[in-house]
């Protein structure tokens, strides 16, 4: 133990070491005056890096103070008048949309679009087994096969060199819309290619997400409809309708939430609750939520059940969801999406709990193994790479997920999840150029490979060198950051509404995480398959509910359990059993006091 850690902790029951988020005392006292604003709002805005002249615009994001102007993105005003040009033509129009909740939810805001001109979009989602991320020279035959004299590839198509020059070869226009990273080398003829990311972009917004992009460009097709004059007979249309797919597609991405994104999932989220969108109504009835409006209800509600169709069913049947107006329809798809959500399930928690043998077996033959690396037959592709983060999380350390076989081919695909600091993109093209790997490549949080499974044990040995100098990483990644100390009787509504005032939370705005400390808990009760509800009583005899997720039958739960003296991490969370004004805690971490 040493003083940075907080209440002493350096291993908790989960093996994570607690240290209190830094940040600048003076920033936190010049927040609270300049707001007017009590010092837990300065202190926690200081600890999240927003600076005094941010604060206000942080608090209160507005789209008008914060949109960008389409025209500040490298080819948008081109994309706009290739997409407005081909609408007044009445061309055939195909959307090739990614397959997880990003690519669904842009190709939906485009497709409504189209849709308020009277023009319907060719849809074409790839699947996820036999043709992988992103455009293929055969996808984009068969769009021509089907008439598509135009393709707007969305969440995807910035790298996809070998598909785009097919389009060139065959006389099929494509403008990509995307936010992937892109190299110097990968820049393809077409008629428009709009990617914040792209290395000549200066709009300064990589952070977007594929249908925050997508979001601009409707701004700027309606931009350039009034300019040009025209316009469909029941007027232009309204974004702000879709601003709930572009919240949903931002939160599901992970896109970080700042500048522009805070505008957008705050204003979504409004959105959102109101269920205009007859996709997400009848998928918020199936899963029995009366009216999401919140970043849980977007991200682990919704956003789980539309990915369910790209990782194991149909690829397309979240994006036809999301843009139908037919509530027959909607339903239909719905309850399709929420069914393949339980079978993912089914599927993922199977293959964990054989990973995490593997992986448990692997650190008692190797317990400082800096990388993990397993792999099985009929491990489902779709699911590997939720339990690459489950094994990270639990383990504090990148994980790559391989699977194969059972009518997956005699290619085994891989996935990874990485912690911060070690670059997992970086060490699989460093596998691949060494001849392990078929293909592989991503970012440094996560990265995809293709492979021969009888080289799994070479890869793990080559991985596990290359990342052996993380110690330091693999430390971080061990950390959980604390905003401070709560007392059970400080917990009520008036604070969980300053908290709220933060909001939203997401990445790169951490939600607030206090340790109630010294409390013995009481009443304990298991709640569904793996959860258990207690009461905290502190010192003082005060009581807080608490409500801790996937732990019963862990050394949490039976601590819980024990009654023993505890230090309780979490956040705070209306307790909607007990009425309006009644908080509880949703634990994220638990050690012995």
């Amino acid at each position: 133990m040493t003083a940075s850690h907080f209440l002493g902790v350096s291993n908790s029951l989960s093996g994570k070491a607690w240290r209190q988020r830094p940040g600048d005392d003076q920033l936190a006292l010049e927040h609270s005056r300049r707001l007017k604003q009590p010092d837990l709002v300065g202190r926690l805005l200081a600890s999240r890096g927003v600076k005094p002249d941010e604060a206000e615009l942080f608090l209160n994001p507005t789209l008008k103070d914060l949109f960008p102007d389409p025209s500040s993105f490298a080819d948008m005003d081109k994309a706009a008048a290739v997409i407005l040009d081909a609408i007044i033509a009445d061309k055939k129009v195909a959307v090739f949309a990614d397959y997880d909740v990003d690519g669904g939810t842009s190709s939906a805001i485009l497709s409504r679009y189209f849709r308020a001109w009277g023009r319907e979009l060719i849809l074409y989602v790839p699947d996820r087994l036999t043709e992988g991320f992103g455009p293929t020279p055969g996808a984009f035959r068969a769009l021509k096969a089907m008439g598509a004299e135009l393709v707007v590839t969305v969440d995807c198509g910035a790298a996809a060199i070998a598909a785009l020059q097919t389009a060139n070869e065959i006389g099929l226009d494509v403008v990509v819309m995307d936010h992937h990273l892109m190299h110097d080398d990968h820049m393809p003829s077409i008629l428009a290619l709009v990617n914040p990311n792209r290395p000549d972009d200066t709009s300064g917004h990589g952070f977007l997400a594929a249908a925050g992009v997508v979001f601009v460009l409707a701004a700027a097709l309606n931009r350039l409809a009034r300019q040009r004059g025209v316009a469909p007979e029941g007027g232009l249309p309204d974004p702000m309708k879709w601003l709930d797919l572009a919240a949903l597609g931002t939160l599901c991405d992970m896109a970080p939430l700042k500048g522009v994104n805070r505008a957008l999932v705050t204003r979504g989220l409004k959105v959102l609750e109101r269920l205009e969108n007859q996709g997400l109504k009848a998928l918020a009835e199936v899963a029995g939520i009366e009216a999401p409006k919140s970043v849980y209800h977007a991200t682990f509600v919704l956003g789980p059940r539309l990915n369910a169709g790209g990782r194991i069913g149909d690829p397309w049947t979240a994006a036809k969801l999301l843009a139908t107006d037919d509530r027959a329809e909607a339903i239909q798809l719905a309850e399709k999406l929420h069914f393949q959500n339980q079978e993912r399930k089914d599927v993922e928690a199977g293959i964990q709990t054989a990973a995490i043998v593997q992986v448990e077996q692997r650190l008692i033959e190797k317990p400082d193994a800096a990388i993990l690396v397993v792999g099985g037959e009929g491990w489902h592709p779709g699911v590997i790479g939720i339990v690459a983060g489950r094994l990270k999380e639990k383990f504090h350390r990148p994980a790559i997920v391989v699977g194969w076989g059972e009518g997956l081919g005699p290619v085994a695909r891989g996935s990874g999840r990485s912690v911060q600091g070690v670059n997992l993109g970086e060490l699989v093209s460093g596998a691949a150029k060494s001849g392990l790997l078929l293909s592989g490549g991503g970012h440094a949080m996560a990265a995809g490979l293709s492979m021969d499974p009888a080289r799994l044990t070479e890869l793990r040995d080559h991985m596990e060198a290359a990342a052996q100098g993380a110690t330091f990483e693999l430390e971080e990644a061990r950390v959980l950051e604390i905003d401070g100390p709560l007392a059970p009787g400080a917990a009520d509504g008036a604070l969980l509404d300053i908290i709220e005032r933060l909001g939203p939370f997401g990445s790169n705005a951490p939600e607030p995480l206090f340790v109630v400390p010294n409390v013995r808990p009481a009443g304990a009760r298991r709640v569904g398959e793996n959860h258990v509800a207690f009461d905290m009583v502190g010192e003082d005899g005060a009581r807080l509910r608490a409500i801790a997720f996937r732990v019963a039958d862990g050394p949490e739960g039976e601590a819980i359990r024990s009654g023993v003296a505890i230090h309780v991490a979490g956040r705070l969370r209306p307790d909607t059993w007990r009425g309006p004004g009644k908080v509880q805690i949703e634990v994220a971490d638990i050690a012995l006091a």
